[in-house]
């Protein structure tokens, strides 16, 4: 009994710091996604969601969603810190571009999500979701 709580607090030991870097790794690529993703948007989420404006905190939330996805498929596929790094960068990339494709494909976006036109927040969510689940699993292989 011993040997396995000492065998299973050892793995724990060894696995933990690699799974916390893992992660930080991970969590810092998600917020420079979000961040590059607010500043190339033609709207200002965070005034948007301070207003009460439900189009644009769906924007917002769906587009956090998105990127996290296929940053989630590259971290689970992925065991060196560099891999990470390089595929959540094209998997960030790919999601901005599909961004810039939506926001071509949805006339007047800016002017409807600061309406507060949920209608269009959620074709725009929808679009980068799709693109997202598509890219996590080309990501997976």
């Amino acid at each position: 009994m011993e040997s396995t709580f000492g065998s299973i607090l050892s793995a724990l030991g060894a696995g933990l710091p690699v799974l916390l870097l893992q992660l930080a790794v991970t969590l810092a690529l998600l917020v420079a996604g979000v961040f590059v993703y607010t500043r190339i948007t033609p709207f200002d989420e965070r005034r948007l969601v301070s207003d009460g404006n439900a189009a644009g905190g769906l924007t917002l939330g769906g587009s956090i969603v998105a990127l996290a996805i296929p940053l989630a498929a590259t971290l689970a596929t992925s065991t060196v810190i560099l891999d990470i790094v390089m595929w959540g960068l094209v998997a960030l990339i790919l999601q901005l571009v599909a961004f810039a494709v939506a926001t071509l494909m949805i006339r007047d976006l800016r002017g409807q999500i600061e309406a507060g036109n949920v209608a269009s927040a959620a074709a725009l969510v929808g679009v980068q979701l799709g693109v997202a689940v598509i890219n996590a699993a080309a990501m997976a292989g």
